[in-house]
């Protein structure tokens, strides 16, 4: 990863962008400090998209009767146990 300070990205962004066209990672840093990084988007294909607006199915998640309780409340106090 390449260091460039927001003065010399100011100044000369050429060299930087074509670097990043290259895929090359560069951190942003402000009086030596890292104040944010400049991804090249190609890296960022991992992102993952988002999630089709679509009504939940909960209709289709058959029924669980239980067996070792009575209620779901009771069943969730033998599972929590003595705080």
């Amino acid at each position: 990863m390449k260091t460039i300070s927001i003065g010399q990205l100011r100044q000369n962004p050429a060299p930087m962008i074509a670097d990043l066209e290259s895929g090359e990672v560069y951190s942003l840093t402000r009086h030596n400090r890292e104040i944010g990084r400049i991804i090249p988007t190609a890296s960022s294909a991992g992102i993952v998209p988002r999630k089709v607006n679509s009504p939940a199915r909960t209709r289709e998640i058959r029924r669980h009767e239980l067996r070792s309780a009575t209620s779901i409340d009771e069943l969730l106090a033998s599972d929590k146990g003595d705080w």
